[in-house]
């Protein structure tokens, strides 16, 4: 009777749906108590912030393969330099949400730039190996775009909370436009290294902007004196239990792992895209910047615009199971993708299918777990990127060595028809569904 009734509740939450306005009074005092002038100019801060967070990231990342390339390293070795990556930022994004819901944003934002601005300085130093290795390490607390997500999350209320954590996509895809760009033409006129330190200095302008502007702590009820008091201590950052404990919310469990299923696939195509745009597409620095500047381009329109309108008019299931219909017909597109300008139609259903499910996902799970842990959980969530990101290298450099370009787009078929079909006849995601929108009806009368 109770799968039943459950079932019966998805089938009348999977249409249209509106969302409650807020009333004026609610929205002055709503977040972390901050008056709405003070709100707008965190916001736009913080806007900015990851604008130059992105552009600084795409600045390094694109000039990093060709730099790996200038030093010799091998697409093995250069696979290990993107594992190395990523295993270190899996061991970070967890307690980085958790040292920023109990010191505050602030101290988080301030740690993310900080690291970042070393790693870009000590890759525009690297002149061999090791110091291509250890300038993976700070990437340990590199979690701007977490932190943005943290700030988002305390200040917005829950229904305009996708659309706010969408826009900040918005942010970050102008400085996948602006970087790329910038660091194809400082490569081309200058050189890799070059590119490193505009990195670099972008991230202290940011370190400034962040200390100037974004209060200690934007959390709903605390003082910025609070983020020191109490159980703040170095050991409740490395409390694993408290950690592990969301992990064991049925609702956050799920979601999770269908975020880690979804992106293997895409995770994997993204590990050997430098290799395979360099040798299969003949693309150069130049032309792989115009090409980035592309993709974060339509990554913009889709979050700035699609994904408001969207998460206003339907539910969080129906929208989940579209993004894994865009998935599967973007991978049909790429199996048979055989010249460049096949590549940019291909990145349209790929960009569109993983705007929609990242930012459903993120903002629901920040929902379904305490105030408190809202940064905690982020991390969680970007700790499943990075597993993806821990062994797509090593699988990414397997397929093109023995299955081929193809395999990438086939296996990334294969994998979101198999969901798909599990998403429409599974009793389990119908049960996820019908209890998040039961919530979200309880929270909004």
């Amino acid at each position: 009777m109770a799968d039943t009734a459950e079932s019966t509740v998805m089938e009348g939450t999977l249409g249209s749906r509106g969302q409650g306005q807020e009333s004026p009074e609610k929205e002055a005092t709503s977040g972390s108590g901050l008056s709405a002038s003070q709100r707008k100019l965190v916001v736009l801060m913080t806007h900015i912030n990851i604008a130059m967070y992105s552009t600084c990231f795409w600045i390094q990342q694109g000039a990093l393969p060709y730099l790996t390339k200038k030093l010799g390293v091998d697409p093995v070795v250069y696979g290990y330099l993107q594992t190395t990556f990523a295993v270190v930022q899996l061991c970070g994004g967890p307690l980085f949400g958790r040292f920023g819901d109990l010191f505050g944003t602030r101290s988080a934002l301030v740690l993310a730039f900080s690291a970042a601005a070393l790693s870009y300085g000590l890759l525009g130093m690297a002149e061999g190996m090791s110091l291509l290795f250890l300038s993976r390490l700070p990437s340990f607390l590199m979690h701007s775009m977490q932190g943005a997500q943290m700030i988002v999350t305390d200040i917005s209320d829950e229904s305009s909370r996708a659309d706010a954590l969408g826009k900040l996509g918005l942010s970050y895809g102008i400085g996948m436009i602006v970087g790329p760009f910038l660091g194809g033409q400082v490569t081309k006129y200058f050189s890799e290294q070059h590119s490193a330190y505009l990195a670099m200095a972008g991230s202290l302008v940011s370190i400034v902007l962040v200390v100037l502007f974004i209060p200690a702590n934007t959390k709903a009820g605390k003082k910025d004196s609070d983020s020191k008091k109490d159980d703040s201590g170095p050991s409740s950052v490395f409390d694993v239990k408290a950690i592990a404990k969301l992990l064991t919310i049925p609702v956050a469990a799920y979601l999770l792992l269908v975020r880690t299923i979804v992106g293997t696939p895409l995770g994997i195509f993204q590990s050997m895209f430098s290799v395979i745009a360099m040798d299969r597409f003949n693309i150069g620095p130049e032309e792989n910047g115009y090409l980035m500047s592309y993709i974060g381009m339509s990554n913009m329109v889709m979050m700035g615009l699609g994904v408001g309108i969207l998460t206003k008019r339907y539910n969080e299931g129906l929208l989940l199971k579209w993004a894994i219909y865009m998935f599967t017909f973007g991978y049909l597109l790429l199996a048979g993708a055989n010249v460049t300008w096949h590549i940019y139609v291909t990145v349209i259903p790929l960009t569109i299918g993983g705007t929609i499910m990242n930012t459903v996902i993120s903002s629901t799970l920040t929902k379904v777990v305490p105030p408190d842990s809202t940064g905690t959980m982020l991390g969680l969530s970007m700790a499943s990127n990075s597993i993806i990101r821990t062994m797509s290298p090593t699988v990414g450099g397997l397929m093109l060595g023995y299955a081929g370009y193809p395999s990438f787009g086939i296996v990334g078929f294969v994998v979101n028809t198999l969901l798909s079909v599990y998403m429409l006849f599974s009793q389990t995601h119908a049960t996820v569904v019908a209890a998040v929108e039961r919530q979200n009806a309880k929270k909004e009368s």
